[in-house]
């Protein structure tokens, strides 16, 4: 009986877990969103969702820490509740991100539109896809595809190098758009840091299904 409570725990700790990153989800997709329409309610609503975040992130922690101090768990138990204290963080700090694409939204709303030459609505849907399938490699247990998200890393880190580039050439070529070009270089930040996120959470799956640390197994990205 004792046994099945806890399993009953531990699907409790999964779900609270999803619900989480449903909503660090949400905050990446609605500050893109913001940033691209120059949409100040929209930053509004990702600084109240942070607050759902780091609420959730406590009282998350609190549970997964009770666990571990009342059922000493063994095993891929142990590694699945460290895995959830980890990706926790991650998804804390994803929201962290987010907001920091409203600030820059905030702060070209001082100036002029501009066209910029980055796809950033690529972006950040190829970041919120490394989320989704890092938190769908956790609900299935699927270690094959935590490692497809640690294999996309280097696709974004390349989105972010290019968008860097392209937008200092902007800055040399045409100075009176520094503010609007700068700015972009921070979301673009912003995106890659999400995305590195999005690759821890993939590791830690790998860390609670395999029992192996895979960290330093790919090339180091190029910041």
């Amino acid at each position: 009986m004792p046994r099945i409570h806890f399993q009953q725990q531990l699907a409790e700790l999964k779900d609270r877990l999803l619900a989480m990153a449903a909503l660090a989800q949400q905050a990446v997709e609605t500050a893109v969103d913001a940033y691209l329409q120059r949409d100040k309610g929209l930053c509004q609503y990702v600084k109240q969702n942070e607050a759902a975040i780091n609420s959730a992130q406590r009282d998350l922690d609190e549970m997964a820490y009770e666990l571990l101090a009342k059922e000493q768990p063994m095993a891929i138990d142990l590694r699945f509740i460290l895995a959830v204290i980890k990706i926790n963080g991650d998804l804390e700090r994803v929201g962290d991100q987010s907001v920091g694409i409203t600030r820059r939204t905030k702060d070209i709303l001082k100036t002029d539109a501009v066209d910029l030459p980055v796809d950033f609505a690529a972006m950040g849907e190829f970041a919120g896809r490394m989320i989704r399938s890092s938190i769908q490699a956790l609900l299935d247990g699927d270690a094959r595809l935590a490692d497809s998200v640690r294999e996309m890393d280097d696709e974004i880190d390349r989105m972010n190098r290019r968008a860097h580039s392209d937008l200092l050439q902007l800055i040399q070529d045409k100075p009176q758009f520094t503010q609007q070009a700068m700015n972009g270089i921070l979301v673009a930040r912003n995106l890659e840091r999400i995305a590195d996120h999005a690759s821890n959470i993939a590791t830690d799956v790998i860390f609670w299904i395999r029992g192996a640390d895979v960290r330093h197994q790919l090339s180091v990205s190029m910041d």
